[in-house]
């Protein structure tokens, strides 16, 4: 029997490449439950909102929580509710002005050929050089 391809929903992926864009922190969970791990390293090192979290529970499984200023929330929900967090929304700002104005240049600034510059100069000396006879008979 053939799999089925999994449908991908387009709200997902891009939630997705926009935590891309947030600072992430890999910690292990130790003792604790992965929640309580990741509670604790956010109280610990002062973390300031927006941040991923990957909690490494054992050498097979890794969960991902998202820190933001309304608490901390698994990363699957906050990419398919992306739109609900306003600190992801000054990010998608960000990342869309930056584009327009990449975009921008590149429309405004006509493509030209320059010349490349050396950092050290080149010197080229004046002296003659004996010319080297090139032939049978020369030990």
């Amino acid at each position: 029997m053939a799999r089925r391809r999994k449908r991908k929903s387009r709200r997902r992926q891009e939630g997705r490449r926009i935590l891309e864009c947030v600072p992430q922190y890999n910690i292990e969970s130790g003792e604790d439950k992965p929640v309580t791990a990741a509670r604790k390293f956010i109280h610990s090192q002062g973390i300031i909102p927006p941040a991923l979290l990957l909690v490494r529970r054992n050498e097979h499984t890794t969960d991902r929580y998202f820190w933001a200023e309304k608490g901390l929330f698994g990363a699957q929900y906050v990419e398919e509710n992306h739109f609900l967090f306003p600190s992801l929304k000054v990010i998608i700002e960000s990342k869309a002005a930056s584009a327009q104005a990449a975009s921008a240049v590149a429309v405004s600034t006509p493509a030209t050929l320059s010349t490349p510059t050396l950092s050290t100069p080149i010197t080229v000396s004046t002296e003659k050089a004996e010319p080297v006879a090139v032939g049978a008979g020369q030990t």
